[in-house]
Order: C-alpha cells, then structure tokens, then sequence
C-alpha cells in the first residue's frame, strides 16, 4: 500500500506551506487571519497566535514528511505528493486570502 505514505507526503506539503504566511507575519508583528479568529479565516489574529500556528504547523508537516514511510528527495512520487500538496494550499490561500488583501484584482497597464 505505497499511496498512504504519498498521502500523508501531500499534507504534509500542505501543512508545511501553511506554516509559512502564520510565521512571516507573526514575525513581522502583523495580524493575520487563522483558524483561531472569529470569523475563522477570515478574522485577524494576532502575531502571537499566528506564530504558533505556524509552528503547529511545521510540527505536523514534520511528522507527516519524515515520520510516515520513507520520504526520499529523489523519489519522483514523493516529491510529487508533497508538491502538489504545498501548490494546491498556495493557491487556495492566495485565492481566499486575496479577498481581504486586495490580491484578487487584475493587474491594471
């Protein structure tokens, strides 16, 4: 059964890069949405919060990448889930984040 470690490869991709907007903004001192504010998601929470959101989320990452199977760099499928994983998550945050951020609107010559 080779797909249940690919499957855990493709959130941990999606956890992994879920850390990364919870962390630079934490660190940078600004409020971000997280799951935590009210409404979820599309609410601000503070730096704090989004700091250890972000580190919620690189332990699971971390957990799901290196601790289920045998992940291997240069194992194409591994790699493959684990990318698909971190794409699929950037995309929706940039689509469902864009709305609050002003990302969301064509580029204007």
């Amino acid at each position: 059964m080779h797909w249940l470690p690919l499957l855990s490869y493709f959130f941990g991709g999606v956890f992994l890069a879920n850390a990364v907007p919870h962390l630079v903004s934490g660190m940078m001192g600004r409020p971000f949405q997280s799951p935590f504010a009210k409404p979820a998601g599309e609410g601000l929470s503070s730096s704090t919060i989004n700091v250890l959101w972000g580190f919620f989320n690189i332990l699971v990452g971390y957990l799901l990448v290196c601790r289920v199977g045998d992940f291997a760099l240069k194992e194409t499928s591994d790699v493959a889930a684990f990318g698909t994983g971190a794409f699929l998550i950037a995309l929706f945050c940039a689509r469902h984040f864009g709305r609050f951020h002003g990302g969301n609107q064509p580029e204007r010559p």
